[in-house]
C-alpha cells in the first residue's frame, strides 16, 4: 500500500495560517494478544553484552526453543536462580516483527492522510470529498497539555512508588553492580537498560533482553560522554552511567494502582479507517498497554513481573522507575537512517538519543537540512481510503493508537515530520513512509525541549 499522509499542524509563531505537511506513518494495528507473557523468551537467562545479534532475515524464521524461564521462578518462588547458559536475548525476532508489520499493512485501507489539531464537527465532513475538511480558525491553537493520555505518560505527581514487598528478583536488579569480567545476568541487563533510560540514551521499551536498541543506546551513551563507542561495558562507561544517579535509586519499584488508572478510557483498536473513525478516541486498548507506555516497558515484560495480578485499584504491581525530565534545550536533531537513531543536540552538545524508524526502502526519507515549523499534541488524523471516484475520507480521533501517536512535529520539507507511534516495540524494526517515528514517551521528551525553528538533518 502506498501511503502519502498529509499533516496539518499549527505553529505558535504562525497565526491565522493553516500549515500543511505530509505525514508518513505506516499504520500497524496493535493486537495485544500477540504480546502475551508466554511469548516473551526467558529473560533471566545470562546474556553477554558483547554478543552480536544473530537473526535471520527470513520471514519464516521463528524464535528457537526456549530454555527454562528462570525469571518466572525468581518472581514466583522469590529464590535466587542458578546460572543458566549464555544466550542472545531479545523480546521478539526481527523476522517475527517484520512479518507482523507486513500482515498489518495488508489489512490497512488508508491510502493517504492528514493530521489536524481538532475538527469542530466531524459529522459534517463529506466522506466522498477528500478536500472537504478544513480546520476552523478557532481550533488552530488548542493546548492538549492536560490530556489524560499525555498525563499518563509524563506525570508522576500523586502516584505512589515504593520499594516495599519487592520480589527477590527485583531486589537483585536494584542491587546489581557491574565489575570487570563478570558474566552479565538478567538483573544486570535490566539495570543497564534503566541506567541508559535515566541518562536519556533511550533503549526504547525495556524488555530484559540485550537487543538492537539496547546495544545502540550503550554506543550512543558512550558518544554523549566522549568515550570510545565500543558498545561494550567497561569501568569508565559504568562510572559515567552511575555518576549523576543517586546510589540508592531503585530500578524496579512497586506502584499502587489508583481509581483514576482504572477509570481511564480503554477500547480495542478496530481495523480499517472507517471503523476507527467511529471511535470516540483511539485509546489504550487496556491498562497493561497504558502502564507499558507510562513505565517505558515492553508489555510482555510487565506481564512477567506481575504474574497473577488482576490490575485492580489498590493492587500493587512492580514497574520500572523511569527517567526524570531532560531539561535541556534542543535546537538541532539528526535522524540517521543507517543508525536508526535520532540524535538531539544543544548547539554542538549531544544531550539525548532515541531509537527511531526513518523511512523505508520503498519510501525513503529525503536527505538534507530542514526546520521544525509546527508542533501539535494529540492530533486528529484525516484518513483517505481508496483512489479516484472511490476515494473517501474518515476522521480518526486522537489517542496513543492514532497512526501518528500523541505528537506531530512538522518540517519545512513538505510531507515530512517527527511523530509518535502506536507500536513502540516496533521502533527501529518497522518501516515508515518517510517520516521519523519515535515511541510516544520519547517523542514527548523531544516535544518538551525542542524549539520551533530547530534544525532537523535527515541522513
Amino acid at each position: 500500500m502506498k501511503i502519502k499522509p498529509i499533516i496539518t499542524a499549527i505553529s505558535i509563531a504562525i497565526v491565522g495560517a493553516s500549515v500543511s505537511a505530509l505525514a508518513a506513518p505506516t499504520e500497524n494495528t496493535r493486537t495485544l494478544p500477540v504480546r502475551t507473557a508466554d511469548s516473551l523468551p526467558s529473560i533471566a537467562q545470562k546474556v553477554s553484552l558483547n554478543v552480536q545479534e544473530n537473526r535471520s532475515n527470513s520471514l519464516d524464521t521463528r524464535v528457537q526453543s526456549e530454555s527454562a524461564d528462570r525469571m518466572t521462578q525468581l518472581i514466583d518462588s522469590k529464590q535466587k536462580s542458578e546460572a543458566p547458559q549464555a544466550v542472545a536475548a531479545d523480546n521478539m525476532s526481527a523476522a517475527e516483527l517484520t512479518l507482523k508489520d507486513e500482515q498489518s499493512d495488508n489489512t490497512d485501507d488508508i491510502s493517504e492522510g492528514q493530521a489536524v489539531a481538532a475538527p469542530s464537527n466531524v459529522a459534517s465532513i463529506d466522506s466522498s470529498d477528500p478536500l472537504a475538511f478544513d480546520l476552523p480558525e478557532s481550533e488552530k491553537r488548542q493546548d492538549f497539555s492536560d490530556d489524560p493520555t499525555i498525563k499518563n505518560i509524563e506525570d508522576k505527581d500523586g502516584k505512589r512508588y515504593t520499594t516495599l514487598n519487592l520480589s527477590n528478583y527485583a531486589k537483585q536488579v536494584n542491587e546489581a553492580t557491574w565489575s570487570p569480567n563478570m558474566k552479565v545476568n538478567s538483573a544486570m541487563t535490566i539495570k543497564m537498560q534503566a541506567l541508559l533510560d535515566w541518562n536519556h540514551a533511550s533503549p526504547g521499551p525495556v524488555d530484559g533482553g540485550w537487543g538492537m536498541n539496547s546495544k545502540k543506546a550503550l554506543i550512543n551513551f558512550q558518544a554523549m560522554k566522549g568515550l570510545p563507542t565500543t558498545g561494550k561495558m567497561d569501568q569508565k562507561t559504568w562510572d559515567a552511567l552511575v555518576k549523576n544517579i543517586p546510589a540508592n535509586k531503585p530500578v524496579l519499584v512497586t506502584y499502587t494502582i489508583t481509581e483514576d488508572d482504572i477509570k481511564t478510557n480503554f477500547a480495542s483498536t478496530p481495523a480499517g479507517a472507517e471503523a476507527k473513525s467511529k471511535m470516540k478516541g483511539l485509546y489504550y486498548q487496556d491498562i497493561k498497554e497504558m502502564f507499558g507506555e507510562r513505565f517505558h516497558m515492553d508489555v510482555r515484560y510487565l506481564d512477567k513481573l506481575n504474574k497473577n495480578k488482576t490490575y485492580k485499584a489498590g493492587e500493587t504491581i512492580t514497574v520500572l522507575n523511569t527517567r526524570g525530565p531532560l531539561n535541556q534545550r534542543i535546537n538541532r536533531v539528526v535522524a540517521n537512517k543507517a543508525d536508526k537513531t535520532l540524535y538531539a543536540y544543544n548547539d554542538n552538545k549531544l544531550v539525548a538519543t532515541y531509537p527511531t524508524t526513518v523511512g523505508s526502502d520503498a519510501t525513503p526519507s529525503p536527505k538534507g537540512t530542514f526546520k521544525i515549523i509546527n508542533k501539535v499534541k494529540m492530533p486528529w488524523y484525516k484518513a483517505t481510503v481508496g483512489e479516484g471516484a472511490q476515494k473517501k475520507v474518515h476522521m480518526l480521533p486522537p489517542g496513543p493508537n492514532n497512526p501518528v501517536g500523541v505528537v506531530w512535529m512538522g518540517l519545512s520539507k513538505p510531507s515530512y515530520g517527527l511523530h509518535g507511534s502506536p507500536q513502540p516495540e516496533g521502533i527501529s524494526r518497522q518501516g515508515s513512509a518517510g517520516c521519523v517515528r519515535l515511541t510516544n514517551w520519547d517523542v514527548l521528551e523531544v516535544y518538551a525541549n525542542i524549539e520551533n525553528g530547530a534544525t532537523v538533518e535527515l541522513k
